[in-house]
């Protein structure tokens, strides 16, 4: 039998799709909210969504919780069948009733996913949404206030973002950036909650049957498969990071010769200066080149005094948000897997 795809741990915009498609496939009309413009102090950035069907259950967020109640009134009670824009903190009473951040303000399009008659075409348009987000293809919706609604194949080099000229949304996606966590253990379980909850996509591998059988967090599935299998499998392009958290040779050198040798914008490993030391001269031991090398992160994470795998996590984390910022900015592969 073939292999089952690794389990996942999905956040950011692929979650809110993945939720809105089942939402779409039960007949239930959704309302997709976009943040298009923000001045001033806000919670979320432009280009966050909020997506809410007709039974009330919502995905995403557009705020740290001041806006949500009202946006739930205004799609589910109103049930708007064309897109309208939305703005919140424009006036003293606005901030105050939504206890915005001083001097905040946030404009936002609510977005009818298919009125009450036209479910499917929303579906469709859904589908192929979220296919080439798992397919890990750039995408871009276009979204007209007259209620056309397109997808298209982004140019190249284009940013991830928003454009609103005030009659006309475009929104560039790119895919999630995607982690494979390797070793199962507490500064792994803490790596994959806060990665998960930094908007990251996050799988935890561990092929050791004495760690994976008695692994104690069934929301935190495992995939026993081997590290390098999966990085040649669907860990290798430009929006993945693999981390070796295993602290056994073992299996983290088989993920991090494998990775290295990929275009993933991240690699790190765990471990002291001196265990950091050791594992380059093995992996060079192995055929991996000097250029190859330079690109592993070790001791892994920012530098603070962490000692708990909590504040370990903390640490590689805060590492794993500077290097996606990074990537988002100049979003190039690495100059060692460019193809040329």
């Amino acid at each position: 039998m073939p292999d089952a795809p690794a389990p996942q741990m999905t956040s950011g915009h692929e979650s809110v799709v993945n939720d809105v498609l089942s939402w779409l496939e039960q007949g239930r009309r959704v309302w997709l909210c976009t943040i298009v413009e923000t001045w001033g102090s806000s919670p979320r950035p432009a280009g966050s969504w909020l997506a809410v069907s007709d039974t009330g259950q919502w995905s995403g967020s557009v705020s740290g919780g001041c806006l949500e109640e009202d946006l739930l009134r205004r799609t589910v009670a109103e049930g708007t069948d064309y897109p309208v824009v939305v703005d919140y903190g424009i006036t003293d009473g606005d901030r105050d009733n939504f206890r915005l951040p001083c001097g905040g303000r946030i404009r936002l399009l609510v977005e009818p996913l298919g009125t009450a008659s036209s479910v499917s075409g929303a579906l469709e348009h859904v589908r192929q949404l979220a296919e080439s987000l798992r397919s890990r293809q750039p995408v871009a919706r276009r979204v007209s206030l007259q209620g056309v609604v397109e997808l298209e194949l982004p140019e190249p080099a284009a940013q991830p973002g928003i454009v609103f000229n005030g009659e006309e949304l475009l929104q560039t996606l790119q895919p999630e950036c995607r982690l494979l966590l390797i070793g199962a253990g507490e500064v792994a379980r803490y790596v994959a909650e806060f990665a998960t909850a930094a908007d990251f996509t996050v799988t935890l591998c561990e092929p050791r049957e004495a760690f994976s059988s008695g692994w104690g967090y069934p929301h935190l599935p495992l995939d026993r498969r081997l590290p390098d299998d999966l990085v040649a499998e669907c860990f290798n392009d430009s929006w993945c990071g693999v981390l070796a958290l295993a602290h056994d040779p073992r299996i983290d050198d088989m993920g991090l010769l494998a990775a290295l040798q990929s275009s993933a914008f991240y690699v790190g490993a765990m471990g002291s200066k001196r265990t950091s030391d050791a594992r380059r001269e093995r992996l060079l031991s192995l055929g991996l080149g000097e250029a190859d090398l330079q690109r592993l992160r070790a001791p892994i994470g920012i530098n603070i005094p962490s000692k708990t795998p909590a504040e370990i996590a903390i640490s590689v984390v805060a590492d794993l948000i500077a290097a996606r910022h990074h990537l988002r900015i100049t979003h190039e592969p690495c100059a060692s897997h460019s193809g040329k």
